[in-house]
């Protein structure tokens, strides 16, 4: 059950190395949390505390509640909330984990400025396209489903299975589940399957973490979602493109946490004869765009590289406008044609 070889032994034997020898390492993943970097981050976090190590976790800004469950979340520390003290923790340490990101600049204007200011030695261990040189180590498969997964196969690599339980299996669980689109996605292989089986064995929970993190609605979420998809859909039926729209205003209608949009996209991928979908959501005044797509003939991430300052998979990407809401979606429309038969 071995990984393909992006673990190669000389940089392996390094970060373990660092690993032991650390005063002070932190973990740090991506703005606008979700189960891969949530998860991730909380398996590589019990990993470590193994080894008797000082570790924290310093996310960019709060997650969405209904991962509240996990182990350890109540000690992930965000900048938005504890700027000084997530501050002083990347200033004092001398290991860093960069986990389910592939630029520093996903972390945020100002914790991507304290990374890349920080003496500490910076490992990424991600899965997403095009990895910056911004790290000194790199273990970086985009073939994989999630950074979850890749931080079971860090584990692995490393002959350290016996030492994943519930606490490190749990979140590794949560995060290859939630990336993968509940294992449904084309990056889900055998391999994913093997490390899902191996955990089921540790004692993780399938049926918890499922309903831990889909059936913990709030009735606000549900009327909002509700909302997006009965006044907000369209569709483009001349490209069998889905489109939705959120402005910040409808947002704050619905009283909006943090999540409560995630896998909104989705739904329109979901509709018969509907093979992209693309969702504008307004947030600070930037049209945060997520973009998905069905079949390998079909990428979407040309498209949100190309007109909307983005990228990511051939079948899930993002992209931002910063502009007027309608004028994102005319632009989406009137470039549309570029990427169909």
């Amino acid at each position: 059950m071995l990984p393909q070889n992006i673990f190669t032994p000389n940089k392996l034997q390094g970060v373990k190395d660092r690993i032991n020898k650390a005063s002070s390492i932190v973990i740090v993943a991506h703005k606008s949390p979700d189960g891969d970097s949530i998860g991730s981050s909380l398996a590589l976090y019990h990993f470590i505390k193994k080894f008797n190590q000082n570790v924290v976790i310093c996310h960019p800004d709060p997650a969405p509640t209904f991962f509240t469950w996990l182990d350890g979340f109540d000690s992930i520390l965000n900048y938005q909330n504890n700027k000084e003290k997530v501050k002083s923790e990347i200033q004092k340490s001398d290991l860093m984990f960069c986990l389910d990101f592939n630029a520093l600049s996903r972390l945020g204007e100002d914790m991507s400025e304290m990374v890349k200011d920080s003496s500490a030695f910076k490992v990424m261990i991600d899965h997403h396209l095009h990895p910056t040189d911004e790290f000194d180590v790199v273990f970086s498969d985009t073939s994989s489903c999630s950074t979850a997964q890749l931080i079971f196969e860090f584990i692995e690599a490393l002959d350290s299975l016996e030492m994943i339980d519930s606490k490190i299996g749990e979140p590794i669980y949560c995060g290859i589940m939630t990336d993968s689109g509940s294992f449904r996605y084309p990056s889900v292989t055998t391999k994913t399957h093997q490390v899902i089986a191996f955990l089921l064995e540790k004692g993780v929970n399938n049926a918890k973490v499922h309903e831990s993190v889909f059936d913990t609605n709030t009735i606000e979420r549900l009327r909002l979602r509700g909302y997006a998809t009965n006044e907000k859909l369209t569709i483009v039926d001349k490209y069998n493109t889905a489109v939705l729209t959120l402005t910040e205003a409808e947002l704050e209608q619905f009283g909006y946490q943090n999540g409560d949009t995630d896998g909104l996209v989705n739904v329109g991928l979901s509709i018969v004869g509907v093979n992209k979908s693309v969702f504008f959501k307004e947030s600070n005044g930037i049209i945060k765009i997520s973009f998905r797509s069905k079949g390998d003939d079909n990428p979407i991430n040309e498209l949100a590289a190309k007109y909307f300052n983005g990228g990511g998979h051939a079948n899930a990407a993002g992209g931002r406008w910063e502009g007027e809401m309608n004028e994102a979606v005319e632009e989406l429309k009137r470039v549309l044609h570029e990427f169909c038969d």
